[in-house]
């Protein structure tokens, strides 16, 4: 079976990676691409990378446009997918680029975005674990934990995570998700593309102020995607019920570095007290032992974010710092495959009774 596909946004960085990923998708034929200031163009103008869809025109950005598919993905700015979704029929699937609908909480809406808060959706990344609840009295885990993937199927609303979120969370989850981390004492420095910030021009983002620097940004616990990482760590840890309860926090410093897409994250916890080196390699092994999106490299090896050009692939790579009692996770992602639109196009599969991995792929681009 072929599902009629419309992506909204199809003329930005994201959009335009939706549409790089489903020309090689089997089942999804894209059939409508929308843009803003872009209507009218054709594709091949704005993204003269994809040829195979160079010659689709981009109409305006409408529900009565994206209405009659059976597949939607939403890659607009963060206020803008709401109304649209609202206005779409019960029984399309749409799957939500932006920030809209991954937040719970109105109040983290509030302070992290403003203005109106649309509500969650059920969350795009199928391997994040989600705790069964059970711990002994050392507070270890001792359930299996579940995975969100299972909250996918079947589903038609979907929120696609944001890429920084996807770094951290996938790479701290498993130490949470078994009790073995101090949930109160995570540290994450993230050096990341500017692709992550869309393709509007900018000031700061553009090559001369980039290139040869380094430059942090959100300093200070203020980046939108920090609730986001708040929220999928309470429902991975340890004890939880999953109703975000659970006490967890992160300070995160993103820094733009001179890349165009990627994202590599180190991110440090405590280890509670009589933790070993063999329990924090089979945490995160036995986390993600049958996942082909999610893979853990053998000791002493680590990702870089290169590695993960192109692919639908989160690498991470472990350490233990026995001096401070610290476990070092470093994880690598493109923030435009697997921190956005492959997530997307793997959760929409899940949701349509598709082989998860159908049109995405493990293989990076080198050089």
């Amino acid at each position: 079976m072929t599902f009629s596909v419309a992506i909204a946004g199809a003329s930005g960085y994201a959009g335009g990676e939706v549409l790089r990923l489903l020309a090689g998708h089997p089942e999804f034929e894209v059939t409508t691409v929308t843009a803003h200031s872009n209507a009218g163009a054709l594709l091949g103008e704005v993204h003269p990378h994809l040829r195979d869809f160079a010659h689709m025109r981009l109409v305006e950005t409408t529900a009565e446009n994206l209405a009659g598919h059976d597949v939607v993905f939403l890659a607009l700015p963060h206020g803008a997918s709401g109304a649209i979704a609202a206005q779409l029929p019960a029984d399309v699937l749409v799957i939500d680029c932006g920030a809209d609908h991954r937040l719970e909480s109105k109040a983290d809406w509030d302070a992290f975005y403003g203005g109106d808060h649309a509500g969650a959706w059920a969350y795009g990344i199928p391997e994040l674990l989600v705790s069964t609840g059970s711990t002994d009295v050392a507070g270890i885990a001792t359930g299996k934990p579940a995975k969100q993937r299972d909250a996918l199927a079947g589903v038609k609303r979907i929120a696609a995570p944001g890429c920084n979120a996807s770094a951290v969370s996938l790479a701290l989850a498993p130490g949470i998700a078994a009790g073995i981390i101090e949930p109160t004492d995570i540290v994450s420095v993230l050096a990341v593309g500017p692709s992550g910030a869309g393709k509007a021009a900018r000031v700061d983002l553009l090559g001369s102020e980039l290139m040869g620097s380094a430059n942090p940004y959100a300093v200070g616990g203020v980046h939108r995607h920090t609730p986001e990482i708040l929220q999928n760590l309470r429902k991975a840890m340890a004890g939880s019920t999953g109703d975000s309860a659970g006490e967890v926090s992160v300070s995160m410093t993103p820094v733009l570095v001179p890349m165009a897409r990627g994202i590599l994250a180190t991110s440090t916890a405590r280890l509670k007290p009589g933790v070993t080196a063999a329990q924090v390699r089979a945490a995160w092994e036995t986390a993600y032992a049958n996942e082909s999106f999610v893979q853990v490299l053998p000791a002493g090896q680590f990702p870089r974010s290169g590695d993960t050009t192109g692919a639908n692939t989160c690498l991470i790579g472990l350490a233990i710092d026995e001096r401070v009692g610290r476990v070092i996770v470093v994880s690598a992602l493109d923030n435009l495959v697997k921190g956005t639109a492959g997530a997307a196009i793997q959760s929409a599969n899940i949701a349509l009774g598709l082989p998860e991995g159908m049109g995405l792929s493990v293989n990076g681009v080198a050089p």
